[in-house]
């Protein structure tokens, strides 16, 4: 089964790009996006054989999520179940017989780190949440995860190690997701792979010179990351400052 994540900053400007080109090409059984940047019926997309499932942020232009897939779930809930979270569009939960699937965008810190203190809020509630899944069946959870793991998931990390994505909290924080039974797909595979990102600044030519961060991940239940086959960054797809990543899994 074929997974594909992007962060499209802005699903009406992607679709006048390659979105649909790419979307096409790319046949997946889920097909997950963040920052759409929509409300409620300001788009219609015509895709054949996939259900919709769309979450939106009650502040216009602002974050948002989608699941398209071909598999109709079980069941579908929206946000976390606490309010302070709920109002962004952030994440999206799937239901299905063996698994949970979960798109999320998680928020960003800031310049300055203005907005830490709310985040590391978020990522208690987001880890509680998924470890309570996790304990019915085996998550599988994507998205923009606004954060570089380690000094090998970005180009410049001693110059960044206290920005927004870098901050010793924010890393911290996906090291606790992945003592709870969560691995990350890509280093679980390719634990050295350096010079791959997914992300990159629209200043300074980065993208062209490959100035980039790795903070678009799929992160997997333990107990079935035998399952996995295989996990990329498609860093050729343009469209927006994100490429999307992919999981391969037998599930």
């Amino acid at each position: 089964m074929k997974f594909v994540s992007w962060n499209v900053n802005g699903l009406r400007a992607c679709v006048g790009k390659n979105f649909m080109d790419f979307f096409q090409e790319a046949d997946a059984d889920f097909f997950c996006l963040q920052e759409t940047k929509l409300q409620e019926g300001q788009i219609a997309l015509e895709l054949p054989g996939y259900h919709q499932y769309w979450n939106y942020a009650e502040k216009k232009g602002y974050s948002g999520t989608a699941i398209f897939t071909k598999k109709e779930p079980l069941s579908v809930n929206y946000g976390i179940g606490i309010e302070e979270h709920d109002h962004e569009g952030r994440v999206i939960t799937l239901e299905y017989e063996n698994y949970y699937m979960i798109t999320v965008y998680v928020p960003n810190s800031q310049e300055e780190l203005k907005r830490l203190e709310y985040r590391m809020r978020w990522e208690k509630d987001f880890l509680n949440y998924i470890v309570e899944l996790n304990k019915k069946k085996p998550v599988i959870y994507c998205g923009d995860l606004n954060v570089a793991h380690q000094e090998i998931d970005l180009k410049n990390p001693k110059n960044n190690h206290h920005s927004a994505g870098f901050s010793d909290e924010e890393r911290n924080a996906f090291t606790q997701v992945l003592e709870h039974g969560f691995v990350d797909s890509f280093r679980y595979l390719y634990p050295e792979q350096t010079d791959i990102y997914s992300w990159w600044s629209y200043r300074f030519h980065a993208r062209s010179k490959n100035v980039g961060w790795r903070i678009d991940y799929f992160v997997v239940a333990e107990r079935i990351k035998e399952q996995i086959k295989d996990a990329k960054i498609l860093t050729l797809v343009e469209g927006s400052d994100h490429c999307p990543v992919e999981l391969t899994m037998d599930i």
